[in-house]
């Protein structure tokens, strides 16, 4: 993917998509991630490099630390619903991740849309000691903690001075211009 390519508006969750027509297991797990994208997306527009470098307390990780741990979440629930090797994460400029990860959830939730339920069987986590977890890890793990992340994002930015847009209607997932 080449994302120094990709202009700021032609990134994916500007605004949520459409929700599918039926409910399925597949679609109501790719609207979760439309959502995760849609908050992502205005969680982190605008943010700029003092945004990226605050953290609350020296404990805490940093905002650009927060998208770094999301950015690797992602990616393994990507190369996992793709089945093919992706290459390990590269490095990549605070921008080019943001597109790296929008245009991931993208494919996630395509994946997740367009999948069976006898699908989601094949969809497990290799953990690097060799066991293996069922799908629903990523529910309550990585998708959740991706969420969780995207409040802690949304409060940081708040607290460096840069608050989250107010023309956002996450409720509805549109866009006030």
């Amino acid at each position: 993917m080449n994302t120094s390519a990709q202009t700021q508006d032609s990134l994916p969750y500007r605004e949520i998509p459409d929700y599918p027509e039926n409910y399925t297991a597949g679609s109501m797990v790719s609207r979760m991630v439309d959502g995760l994208g849609f908050r992502f997306y205005w969680a982190t527009e605008g943010l700029r490099e003092e945004d990226l470098a605050f953290r609350p307390t020296e404990e805490s990780r940093s905002s650009e630390e927060t998208i770094d741990h999301m950015f690797s979440m992602i990616h393994g629930i990507t190369k996992t619903l793709s089945k093919f090797d992706k290459p390990e994460l590269p490095e990549l400029s605070f921008e080019e991740k943001r597109a790296y990860i929008l245009n991931d959830l993208k494919t996630i939730s395509f994946i997740l849309l367009e999948s069976s339920d006898e699908d989601f069987d094949s969809y497990t986590i290799k953990l690097r000691n060799g066991e293996t977890l069922p799908f629903w890890n990523y529910v309550n793990g990585q998708i959740a903690d991706c969420l969780w992340h995207c409040g802690q994002i949304s409060s940081f930015r708040r607290m460096s001075g840069n608050p989250f847009s107010s023309k956002v209607n996450l409720f509805r997932g549109e866009v006030n211009d």
